[in-house]
This record gives C-alpha cells, sequence and structure tokens, in this order.
C-alpha cells in the first residue's frame, strides 16, 4: 500500500525560524533565573558555554543530515554506523529525549499562568494540582490538533511566533538594563557561589535545553528541496542568534536584583514572592508593570511555539522509528496534506504520560537534557566511522577538522550527561535497560517461539554501549556530592576522566562498528528511495 508523501514546502528561512522557535521557548522564561540560582555572576559563561557545546554537535550534524536527507534523519543514522540493535537503542533515546519536549513547555505557560489563575501549581517546586494536570493536558491536544495542518502552514505560523518571541527577549532586556541595572551584581558574592556551578547549571538550569531547538531543522530534512545549503545555515544561525538573546538576556537580569537580596541569602538562595514567573516578577519589580502584561502574553505564546514546532519534529521522529522497524509500521501512516497523522496522536499520549512522574518544569528539564544530549552522542561516532569506511562518499557539506571536532563534540555531549546528576542518570540508563530486556524477551519469543523471521540485530556492534553507559555512570557515582556521587572525585578530576573515558570509548566503537561492505549496505537502503524524486513515498503493509 503507498502512503500519502511529505510535502517538500520548507524554505531556508522557514528552516531557520523552525530551529530558532525551538530553542526560544520556555529556556529563556525560567533558565537564567535557575541559572543565576545555581552560578551567580558564572551564568553568563554558563550560556556561551552550553552555545559552543551545541554548536560542536551542530557542525557534526551538519554534513550528516545533507548525507541522508530525509524527516526524522536522527533515528536513520543511528543504523548506519552500528547495525539494528545500536539503531533501536538510539530510536528509543530518541523517542524519549523528544516526546518529553512538548509537555515541558506547556509546563512553563501554567508556571506563569499561575499567578493569574491560582491553583494551577503548588509549592516551593511549582508542581501540578490536578486542575494543573487537565489544563495541561488540554493545551496538549490543542498544540497536536494545529499540527494537522499542512508543512507550509506549520512553518508559517512558526515564522510568526518566533518573530513575537525575538522581539519580545530583545525589548525585556532594553528594559530591564534601562529601568533597573546595577552593575556591582556582577561580582557580588562571588566567593561564596561554587565555581563548578558554571558548569552543572549547563545542564540542571535548562541551559542545554535551551539550545537544543537547532535539531528542529534537521528533523525536517526530508521536507525541503535544497537541504545542502539550507540546513547548515538554519542550523548554524539559530544557535548564534539565540546564544546572542540569551547572554543579553542574562546579563540583564543578573543587574536587575537588589544588591540586599543577594548580600542576604547569596545568589543560591534568591526567593521572590511570584518566583514561579521570575521574568514577569523583575520586569515589575524594575518598575515597567505595563511590559509585565506582554512577559506574561509571551509565556504562552513562546513556550506554545516551541511545543508547536516539537510536536512536528517529534511526529517526524516516530514516523522514522516505523519506517526503520524500531516502532510499529503505522506510524508511517501520513494523511492527504502530507502529515503522519498517526505518529501525532501517539505524540500526544505519550506526551501526557510523562506529565505525571514529572510534575515540574526542572525535573523535566533535566530528564530531557540527559537523553538528549545523550541521543546526540552517536552523531560524532557515526561521522567518523563513515569518514574511514565509505571515504569516497560524496558530501555535499563537509566538515574541515572533522577528526577534531567530532570527539571535541563526545566529549563535551558526555559531560553534560554527567553534569545532570547521578539521579537523571540512573532514570535515563534504567529506563534504556528496561526497554532493552523488555525487546529481547519479545525478540526471542518471535525468534524461538513463534520462529518467524526477525532482523539480523548486529548484537556484537553494539558491545561498545555496554562500557559506554556503565562508564558514565560510575564516573559521576564516583563524583562529587554536588552531582549526587559519593565524592571520591572532586568536580574536575570527574570532568577529567569522563574526557579520557570518551576518547577511549570512541576509539571502542569505531573498532566495533560495521566494516565497509555492511556499511555500504545500510547507507544504500537508507537513502535509495531518494534518488527516486522529492516525492517518493514509503511502501508500508502488505
Amino acid at each position: 500500500m503507498t502512503q500519502h508523501l511529505l510535502k517538500r514546502d520548507a524554505g531556508r528561512i522557514g528552516l531557520l525560524y523552525s530551529s530558532v522557535s525551538g530553542i526560544i521557548g520556555s529556556g529563556w522564561l525560567l533558565g537564567p533565573f535557575l541559572a543565576m540560582q545555581t552560578a551567580g555572576p558564572w551564568s553568563i559563561g554558563s550560556w556561551l558555554i552550553g552555545a559552543i557545546a551545541v554548536l560542536l554537535l551542530a557542525f557534526v550534524f551538519a554534513e550528516l543530515a545533507i548525507l541522508v536527507p530525509k524527516s526524522g534523519v536522527l533515528v536513520h543514522l543511528s543504523h548506519l554506523s552500528h547495525g539494528e540493535l545500536v539503531g533501536r537503542i538510539w530510536s528509543w533515546i530518541l523517542f524519549l529525549a523528544y516526546v518529553t519536549v512538548p509537555p515541558v513547555e506547556v509546563l512553563a505557560v501554567l508556571y506563569y499562568a499561575n499567578n493569574y489563575f491560582p491553583g494551577l501549581v503548588t509549592g516551593p517546586q511549582h508542581l501540578l494540582t490536578e486542575w494543573g494536570y487537565g489544563v495541561s493536558i488540554v493545551l496538549l491536544a490543542l498544540i497536536v490538533a494545529m499540527n494537522f495542518l499542512a508543512i507550509r502552514w506549520v512553518l508559517l505560523i512558526n515564522s510568526t511566533a518566533t518573530w513575537w518571541k525575538i522581539l519580545i527577549a530583545i525589548v525585556t532586556i532594553a528594559v530591564l538594563l534601562s529601568f533597573s541595572f546595577h552593575p556591582g551584581n556582577l561580582t557580588l558574592a562571588l566567593q561564596s557561589t561554587p565555581r563548578d556551578g558554571l558548569f552543572t547549571s549547563v545542564a540542571t538550569a535548562g541551559i542545554i535545553f535551551s539550545f537544543l531547538g537547532f535539531r528542529q531543522a534537521i528533523d525536517l530534512a526530508g521536507e525541503t528541496q535544497d537541504p545542502r545549503r539550507n540546513i547548515p545555515f538554519a542550523v548554524v544561525g539559530s544557535v548564534i542568534i539565540s546564544t546572542l538573546i540569551y547572554v543579553g538576556l542574562q546579563y540583564a537580569i543578573l543587574g536587575s536584583i537588589n544588591p540586599a537580596l543577594v548580600l542576604k541569602d547569596g545568589w543560591a538562595g534568591l526567593r521572590f514572592k511570584g518566583s514561579a514567573g521570575p521574568l514577569a516578577t523583575l520586569v515589575v519589580t524594575a518598575g515597567a508593570v505595563w511590559w509585565s502584561y506582554f512577559i506574561y502574553l509571551n509565556a504562552v505564546v513562546s513556550p506554545t511555539g516551541t511545543a508547536f514546532i516539537y510536536t512536528t519534529t517529534t511526529s517526524r521522529i516516530l514516523m522514522a522509528t516505523g519506517e526503520m522497524g524500531s516502532g510499529p509500521s503505522r506510524l508511517t501512516l501520513i494523511s492527504t496534506r502530507g502529515v503522519p497523522w498517526s505518529a501525532l496522536i501517539a505524540t500526544f499520549v505519550i506526551g501526557a504520560i510523562f506529565l505525571f512522574p514529572f510534575p515540574s518544569w526542572q525535573k523535566l528539564v533535566a530528564v530531557i537534557s540527559s537523553s538528549t544530549v545523550l541521543s546526540y552522542g552517536i552523531g560524532p561516532v557515526v561521522l567518523l566511522q563513515l569518514r574511514s569506511r565509505l571515504p569516497g562518499l560524496e558530501r555535499r557539506f563537509r566538515l574541515r577538522w572533522a577528526w577534531v571536532i567530532a570527539p571535541l563534540a563526545f566529549i563535551v555531549a558526555n559531560w553534560i550527561i554527567v553534569w545532570t546528576g547521578l539521579k537523571t542518570d540512573s532514570y535515563v540508563f534504567g529506563i534504556l535497560l528496561g526497554l532493552f530486556t523488555i525487546y529481547m524477551i519479545y525478540y526471542a519469543f518471535q525468534k524461538y517461539g513463534r520462529r518467524r523471521p526477525v532482523p539480523v540485530l548486529n548484537a556484537f556492534h553494539a558491545l561498545w554501549l555496554v562500557p559506554y553507559f556503565g562508564g558514565l555512570w560510575l564516573l559521576t557515582w564516583l563524583g562529587p556530592a554536588r552531582l549526587g556521587g559519593i565524592n571520591r572525585l572532586s568536580f574536575l578530576d570527574c570532568s577529567l576522566l569522563v574526557a579520557a573515558w570518551s576518547l577511549v570509548i570512541l576509539a571502542f566503537a569505531l573498532w566495533n562498528s560495521l566494516d565497509r561492505d555492511h556499511t555500504q549496505a545500510v547507507f544504500t537502503a537508507i537513502t535509495q528511495d531518494l534518488h527516486a524524486g522529492p516525492d517518493t513515498a514509503y511502501e508500508v503493509g502488505p
């Protein structure tokens, strides 16, 4: 049965806006305040570290996305270097990373709305109430429903929302600098602020989460006519634009705080009424009450816009899992408008479920940051494996200094995973272990119970994952108490050992990868339909 087709209506600017909108969501409304509590004035450097980390990963994926310009490209890439089992595991990681983003953006909307409609969140950690759960699920349903429009309308709506978000952020910076700025805050209480907060806030305060929206353009690679030009432009451009906004905003927020509050309780102890919506409260305190109304309005538009575009790309990721056999084939069903409708429904159902175990923004953000960066860890491996196994492959965009940039990207990704802390890492690795166990039981039942044809797992080529995941968890466990560890390693020692272990694992992963012939066969299978033209459909079902 031949399905309807994805439309290639996404242009260069539309892709740029999709990534910018994915980046500038709830992160700028909540992240700077949390980063300030964790790192004080060092938080400005935290945003720069986050930007560098994401740019390293973005450069890697700019080359890879053009090699396989298909929607949900990350799922397809994960099968290239190590075969079926690694591909399936990375499909689960990607699924976990993507499907949790729309719910976290909905949570941000409710945080700010709670100031006008009390009862949506409660307590110092701003946990959802029963009423808040109901409202969040309805809002999530509306966002998914809007995604049933054709892709050109999705990107048009997103582009409009992106302009609004950029304008509000820039004016907010100007207002805080004009109405209430204390330059001395930039050096206030530095001695009592842990310097490792400069790094841990990247993972736990929503900084890396705020930047990860750059991937939106990559996930829509199959819906643009000229991915060679459009993807690198959108990916790199979006990170640069958002970095300027985030650094400017952090600088303005640091200066807007009353110095007496910092001297009294320190940066970590900052608390004030209305902290569920900190940016609006700071604007009011500065004396610009009129602008706070725009902040509250943007607290609906900005996270909703990000949830909107993430719902778009999450459905493409789920569709790709169906194409690669990592998920049900029905996830590939496409409507007459060129929309993967069954994947959209699955996105809503699973996203709503994730609201229950993680009913606060910061709790869910830590899980997203760890799982997303873990999902990108395969990128440097795939890039170097293809450079080694298929050196003659036509590359319409070729990353310079790949053998330097890719290992650095791998190290930085693993640092961020460790910096999210032992509790978050244990949860993410625990989910993966559970999914792996369930799948292997299912696989054995299919192979030996019913004796049905099953895919070759290439299990040998997945061996590198055992020391990779296990080593990261062990180093986090041995790390400082700040990361949830047992304090056998200082933060610096832990980070240095993670860097060294990353290089060992990278070498092992390249040795443990598919040989040249198998890599070529997988690459051909994944890309064969691209040569038939932009409107080639997948065949699913009998």
